[in-house]
């Protein structure tokens, strides 16, 4: 029976977004919940009510003020994301567990709010380094934008103990298995 969710979450590079994809298209039972934000749309890249539900800040305010969101939080100088409780909702209500790839805090903010209906598992790489080094081969940050980002991870890795599960992602195929045993015994497919 739908109803339960799943939360993965982890620092940048940790490789959370990859192994979500894959569970996605593993277990169409999942269903992806589609975070709220107020950054620009990146034109050709992402699409509206799929990437993501763009907002105006003042849209994304309103909701805040409505207490339409399950959580959310400024993640970055300017830019809010969060999860609206309708989304959930319409997850459910096409018979899907809900399966949610977000930042850290926002996660242990939907694990506190769902409680023993979710499942919050931290996604971390093998050790800083290797973190920074994907990071840095991305090529998408420039040394600024790449160091706030690195200090937000090394934040990050301090919550990992507040979690469920803990996924060290050093083989990708390894922890796609892992994630997936963790997946079918939360949701008793076993």
């Amino acid at each position: 029976m739908p109803g339960k969710l799943i939360i993965f979450c982890a620092p940048s590079g940790s490789g959370k977004t990859t192994i979500v994809q894959h569970l996605i298209r593993k277990y169409p039972t999942l269903g992806f919940s589609i975070s709220a934000c107020t950054r620009p749309i990146r034109t050709g890249k992402e699409e509206d009510g799929k990437d993501y539900y763009f907002l105006s800040e003042n849209a994304f305010q309103a909701k805040v003020d409505n207490n339409e969101f399950v959580e959310w939080e400024e993640v970055y100088a300017g830019n809010r994301y969060g999860t609206l409780k309708e989304e959930v909702i319409r997850l459910w209500d096409l018979g899907q567990d809900v399966i949610f790839d977000v930042d850290v805090e926002g996660g242990l903010r939907l694990k506190k709010y769902y409680g023993a209906k979710a499942l919050a598992i931290f996604v971390k790489a093998p050790s800083f380094e290797v973190i920074e080094n994907r990071l840095r081969t991305r090529g998408t940050e420039d040394p600024s934008s790449l160091s706030k980002r690195l200090d937000k991870v090394r934040k990050e890795l301090e919550y990992e103990s507040k979690f469920d599960e803990i996924l060290i992602n050093d083989q990708l195929e390894e922890a796609l298995v892992r994630a997936e045993n963790l997946v079918e015994e939360f949701l008793n497919y076993k």
